[in-house]
Order: structure tokens, then sequence, then C-alpha cells
């Protein structure tokens, strides 16, 4: 799979059993995988959600929607405080309608969480910071 790295947004070649191993970057080694969202594909998505050793989190929302702009900054302060303890996926349902009509997403923000492939719950609507990371502690 192809993993942009959240930093320098350069495309990462990445195979899913190697999430375990807290990959860096190859161009400007910063994780890949902790402490900021990452974009979610149709691409990589499925192996992220497969291969993950930790829960993740996944906001899909779109670049028109006023609620999902306003989310967008508790949902990157969250996978900074849980990096290392959770995966924090954005998948922009514009750009990947398959996935968003895959997951059935009839409303955004939607936040799902899945873990082992599966997803345990999921919520629309955005929430402040502090409801979000609330909300967040029933999964670590």
């Amino acid at each position: 799979m192809i993993v942009e790295c959240p930093h320098c947004h350069t495309g990462n070649r990445l195979e899913g059993a190697r999430l375990a191993e807290s990959p860096g970057c190859g161009s400007c080694h910063q994780p890949l995988l902790a402490g900021m969202p990452i974009a979610g594909t149709a691409d990589n998505f499925a192996d992220l959600v497969k291969y993950s050793k930790v829960p993740v989190v996944v906001d899909f929302w779109a670049p028109w929607c006023g609620p999902c702009l306003s989310f967008a900054p508790g949902f990157a302060a969250a996978a900074e405080a849980y990096a290392g303890q959770a995966l924090f996926v954005k998948i922009d349902t514009e750009a990947q309608q398959a996935l968003g009509a895959q997951y059935k997403v009839r409303s955004i923000p939607t936040i799902a969480v899945f873990e082992h492939g599966q997803e345990l719950e999921r919520m629309s609507g955005a929430l402040p910071a502090g409801q979000f990371k609330a909300w967040l502690t029933q999964f670590f």
C-alpha cells in the first residue's frame, strides 16, 4: 500500500505487515503512523484496518463541510495525544466516494473506530475536542 507521510506528504510504499514496526518516512524520516492523522484511500484503508495492532479511528469528512473543518483540529489534537495508542485516519468522502459508500456514511463528519478489521462503533457529528477525547477513552 502507499501511505502518504503526514509531515512531508511523500508517498511511501509499505507492506501491511510492517504497520506494527512503527515505520518512518523514506524522505523526511518522521513517523508515518503516529502523532498526525494520515490520509485513508481505497488503496491503503483495508490494510490499515486489517494490520493495525492498535484501534483505528477514522474521520469520514469532506472539504466543503463546515462542521468537518471545525472538527479537524480536535481530531488532529487527539491523534497527537493518543500517538502509539491508536491510528488516526481521515477519509475525504469526495475523493474516496467508494469508501464512503462501502461504509454507508450518510452524514459527515462520521467518526468510526475499527479494531482487528471490525467496526466497533461510530458516531455522526462534530464534537468539541474535550468531548471527542472523552468518547475515545472507551476504546483504549
